[in-house]
């Protein structure tokens, strides 16, 4: 197989532009799966009667909390066994619990699909992010990642859009485009990627060694502070995704959700991209810190506008779509602060960091849309308050010292 050199000296596998590729449309079955369901919320609840509208959400929460489960679990085992293994049964486990959703005869049926669909799809994240550490270090990887990212990116803008049209059909061919994604990736996997991680440079499992490298994490202010800052702020988006297709269907009596929700991604899209732009001149606290006060402002506004004024869609929608691009300025921000204090922990605090936020941020999510009832408060409160909270718990952390140039 050809081996091509990057601009870092480091040696890939296949062409750049090819494994550029390869990891964005990886680590893009994710978004997939949970942006193209939007549109198709209401119509699956409707299609298996449920009684609660609300439990419609549960398609979205099911995958969530499957998600963050192998983050804990597949990175050490693709350390001791191999990355390609593992990639292609996880591929094969994406298509056919995708296959599973696509057929569902019952809703509770469907939710225990979507849960294990999430464990694989976060096997699938997981490895494909230690596939890139195999093969880059340094400047090389954040250069080969920031192109991954700006790939990946468009993602969230076309799923659900794809997602809406395919309903032409049926609901279930939104789980159709999951089985078609798991399919060519798998195919691609096979055909193009070969073994990253050599024998002699896999590890042993050592679960006390697990276990005190992750006590070791947590025991660091900062790593734990920003920690839980980014799942609780993070719960506010993830009462969003719940709940979006009945806020704009139920609340503000819009057509095509999927292109209003694309409106939405695309701002995130932006501001991550600015931010890769503006964060070694600025520095991550200021902007990640900034970016939490105007989060919290912009909540406020929405909620006395919401309250005084009644839900108009297009100042809800506003303020909403400035309130998400608050998170593509906190993500990585918040992510790499918590993880500057582990040079020799990397693959732990990432495990841990990712576990845990994704697991706060689903519970946290659930609970706000839960409260859902005909209007939007229950959500503006969500960003409102876990907004809040968030800053709360930086202030905390810093000892309150906030806007640092770090």
């Amino acid at each position: 197989m050809a081996r091509t050199e990057t601009n870092s000296q480091a040696i890939l596998p296949i062409p750049r532009w090819e494994f550029v590729a390869l990891m964005a449309s990886l680590l893009a079955m994710n978004a997939a799966a949970i942006d193209s369901m939007i549109p198709a919320l209401g119509i699956i609840g409707e299609h298996f009667g449920l009684k609660n509208a609300n439990y419609q959400q549960l398609i979205m929460y099911s995958y969530l909390a499957g998600f963050s489960v192998p983050q804990l679990i597949f990175g050490p085992l693709s350390d001791r066994f191999g990355r390609l293994g593992f990639m292609k049964i996880c591929l094969i486990g994406f298509i056919i619990l995708s296959v599973l959703c696509t057929f569902a005869t019952s809703f509770w049926a469907l939710i225990v699909f979507r849960f294990f669909q999430g464990v694989i799809s976060g096997g699938v994240r997981v490895i494909a992010v230690a596939i890139v550490r195999d093969l880059l270090a340094g400047r090389g990887m954040a250069s080969v990642m920031s192109l991954i990212m700006t790939v990946f990116m468009i993602v969230p803008i076309i799923a659900p859009i794809i997602g809406e049209e395919v309903m032409v059909f049926s609901w279930r061919w939104t789980f159709g485009i999951l089985v078609v994604l798991g399919l060519v990736n798998l195919i691609w996997v096979a055909a193009r990627l070969p073994e990253t991680l050599p024998v002699e440079k896999r590890q042993a499992l050592n679960v006390p060694k697990f276990i005190k490298a992750y006590q070791r994490v947590l025991s660091v202010r900062v790593t734990t502070g920003y920690l839980f800052a980014s799942g609780v702020i993070y719960g506010s988006l993830f009462a969003f995704l719940g709940t979006s297709e009945q806020l704009f269907n139920e609340v503000f009596k819009t057509s095509n959700v999927a292109y209003w929700f694309a409106g939405i991604a695309s701002t995130m899209a932006v501001t991550s991209y600015l931010n890769s732009k503006m964060v070694e001149h600025i520095g991550m606290r200021r902007i990640s810190h900034i970016t939490v006060v105007v989060f919290v402002l912009l909540s406020l506004t929405n909620v006395l506008i919401s309250r005084f004024y009644g839900e108009s869609f297009w100042f809800a929608y506003g303020l909403l779509a400035l309130t998400m691009a608050c998170f593509g300025m906190l993500g990585s921000n918040f992510n790499a602060l918590a993880m500057e204090p582990h040079a020799n922990d990397a693959g732990s605090a990432s495990a841990a960091y990712g576990f845990a936020t994704t697991g706060i941020a689903t519970v946290l999510g659930m609970m706000a849309a839960w409260q859902y009832k005909g209007t939007a408060e229950p959500v503006l409160w969500a960003f409102l308050l876990f907004g809040l909270t968030s800053l709360i718990i930086v202030m905390i952390t810093e000892r309150g010292k906030l806007f640092g140039q770090n």
